[in-house]
């Protein structure tokens, strides 16, 4: 695990808006990217993941996922289910076998933003109120036009409410930018927004993170995939279509029908540490097409 990792960086303007993971926009167009003498594009950020993976030793099948994403069909009632699992979960369950892959998670976490700042990238914290893009469009284009990454803080947000109790990704990563210490989930916040969203080209929906969680997986040994599930598809899914947004029937409202509630006005998932059942993870497995990695010997 990198010790300690020191960020820095010239600070610019981007629009705030606190909608952001609510939205559920649709993806920007063009594949190449933009750049204003970066020399930053999305095909680079998908080299350097390429190069994570085959220098990490993961033996796994090493795919395009923006080849293959307009392809991709969203399954809503496994959505369901999942958000069904989410919702019935206690807020900790957190044994040894969890913890093992919470650790492996945060090292690997570690070493791709490590990755990501070698090949040039500066990860800088957000200070300003209000998140830093309001859109996965703002976030690709200020990225690639800025090289800098703005990272929305754990301390400013994490759940509905205060941000308090444990939580394994709450701990000190050791990583410090202008002066501000990142957690673990800072983080995790930055690889997953870069490797999966800008990377892709997806948005910040439902679909959109299942084809970002799918990228960014095969950066991953196979052990922590139930973190990445839980931390992710969980709770977008929870978010989207969980039963706190079904009406009496079960059924979930569409826009425009009564007792439909827009994504601007949902709570935020809580942030619940838990392992998903086996058969869950096996079937988002089957649904994304994904071959599981084998960590190098």
């Amino acid at each position: 695990m990198v010790a300690a990792l020191i960020l820095s960086g010239n600070l610019s303007p981007v629009v705030d808006d606190p909608t952001r993971v609510a939205t559920g926009e649709s993806a920007c167009d063009g594949r190449s990217g933009m750049v204003s003498g970066t020399g930053f594009t999305a095909a680079k950020l998908r080299d350097v993941a390429r190069d994570y993976i085959r220098t990490s030793g993961l033996d796994q099948h090493d795919f395009d996922v923006a080849e293959g994403s307009g392809l991709f069909l969203l399954d809503e009632g496994f959505c369901r289910d999942v958000a069904a699992v989410f919702d019935a979960a206690p807020l900790l369950d957190f044994d040894t076998e969890l913890a093992e892959q919470y650790l492996i998670f945060k090292s690997e976490n570690l070493r791709q933003l490590a990755a990501l700042t070698e090949a040039g990238l500066r990860v800088r914290p957000w200070r300003q109120p209000g998140q830093p893009y309001a859109t996965s469009r703002e976030l690709r284009e200020s990225v690639l036009h800025t090289g800098t990454l703005y990272v929305y803080m754990t301390m400013s947000g994490h759940g509905p409410g205060e941000v308090t109790g444990f939580h394994p990704l709450r701990a000190p990563s050791g990583v410090r930018a202008d002066g501000v210490d990142f957690t673990h989930n800072d983080v995790f916040r930055a690889v997953h927004d870069v490797f999966g969203h800008v990377a892709e080209d997806v948005d910040f929906g439902p679909r959109g993170e299942f084809i970002a969680t799918k990228s960014h997986l095969r950066m991953y040994p196979d052990e922590v995939l139930p973190v990445l599930f839980t931390e992710q598809i969980g709770q977008i899914c929870w978010f989207f279509f969980g039963p706190h947004l079904a009406d009496s029937t079960g059924r979930l409202p569409r826009p425009g029908e009564p007792g439909y509630l827009p994504p601007a006005r949902r709570p935020y998932p809580p942030q619940k540490v838990f392992p998903y059942p086996v058969g869950i993870l096996s079937r988002f497995r089957e649904l994304v097409g994904h071959q599981p990695a084998r960590s190098p010997e």
